[in-house]
């Protein structure tokens, strides 16, 4: 297989040399593409040295099997047609074509078979929160149809990129030499307020609705990942936690679940890890903290919805670099690969 990686400089990019080596994702030839910015940087991949080369315009791609594109939703869309001109199948982290009606928007553990129709050949990754999410939802749905979903997110850093978590960990340095714990305003870039010592419930523009994107992402994305008239109202707050996103669920199915049906649903899914105080566990529940770096979504807090009798609530967590963008990613290709 050969193999580009664009954006291949970013906490995306990086986490895709990992993966692809760690799985031994079958490759042949590698290309690594990035900015003018990123362009001649060198990474180690396999004991060989590759040169980050510049994106532009032409036949780079010409010889390219499978492009993982994580460079933001302006650069997929305006070199879209360059990248698969010759055959080669994209793979796309950004928003640009996830709600395109001619490419498939895949969680392999939920919809796998939706990449077989590719006419674009785009294969859309969706947002992280709904990549985690839908996994979780997709084991109660082989027990009975979800109807409604609340979920509050707790978004880390990472979400905002590589250079984000930098920046956390220098407005808390920053923070500590302050009495009152005030951030200087010379280190709150990516960020639209100070987020050590701090929550921030908005990530992304609002909208007309008076939600956010990311918040309508989640609806729009799960509706179109389960083929399902599922109704989600989330509400997503950026949290001072480096890497790993977390979300509070409740759910409304169509018939009653139990909590130990919910359970034994969970330990069977593929991609999950049930992480409850029923079981010995290293943990009583999922922490981002202890699970940055893994590649599940791990499920706890299991509770019955005391508002409704068809009700559950509980809690997730995974990796946003990994499961939420770039594990999901070369899944998706290792499916091309097999069927």
């Amino acid at each position: 297989m050969n193999i580009a990686i664009v954006g291949a400089s970013g906490a995306v990019g990086q986490e895709f040399l990992k993966i692809l080596d760690e799985r031994n994702f079958p490759i042949d030839n590698l290309v690594l593409f990035g900015s003018e910015r990123s362009e001649g940087k060198k990474y180690n991949f396999r004991g060989k040295e590759y040169v980050v080369k510049r994106l532009e315009h032409g036949s780079q791609f010409q010889n390219i099997d499978i492009a993982f594109v994580s460079a933001g939703a302006s650069v997929s869309a305006e070199y879209m047609q360059d990248i698969t001109r010759y055959g080669a199948v994209m793979i796309d982290n950004s928003k640009a074509f996830r709600m395109d009606n001619q490419v498939p928007l895949v969680v392999p553990e939920v919809n796998a078979q939706d990449a077989k129709f590719c006419p674009k050949n785009v294969i859309a990754n969706p947002n992280c929160t709904t990549i985690q999410m839908v996994v979780a939802l997709h084991a109660i749905e082989q027990i009975s149809h979800i109807k409604k979903v609340h979920v509050a997110t707790y978004q880390s850093a990472s979400g905002a990129g590589a250079q984000a978590m930098v920046e956390l960990v220098e407005q808390y340095k920053n923070a500590l030499t302050h009495v009152d714990y005030k951030v200087d305003n010379d280190i709150i870039n990516k960020f639209a307020y100070q987020l050590a010592f701090n929550l921030i419930p908005q990530i992304d523009v609002f909208t007309d609705n008076d939600y956010t994107l990311e918040e309508m992402k989640m609806q729009n994305e799960t509706k179109k990942i389960m083929h399902s008239d599922i109704g989600v109202s989330a509400t997503c707050v950026r949290v001072p936690s480096l890497r790993a996103h977390s979300e509070a669920i409740w759910i409304e199915t169509e018939h009653p679940v139990s909590v130990e049906q919910a359970r034994e649903a969970f330990k069977k899914a593929d991609g999950i890890v049930l992480m409850d105080r029923e079981h010995e566990q290293t943990l009583p529940y999922p922490m981002p903290y202890f699970l940055s770096g893994t590649d599940n979504v791990y499920v706890g807090r299991i509770r019955k919805d005391l508002t409704s009798p068809n009700g559950l609530a509980f809690w997730i967590v995974a990796d946003q670099i990994r499961k939420g963008a770039a594990l999901n990613a070369v899944q998706i290709a290792e499916f091309l690969i097999n069927k």
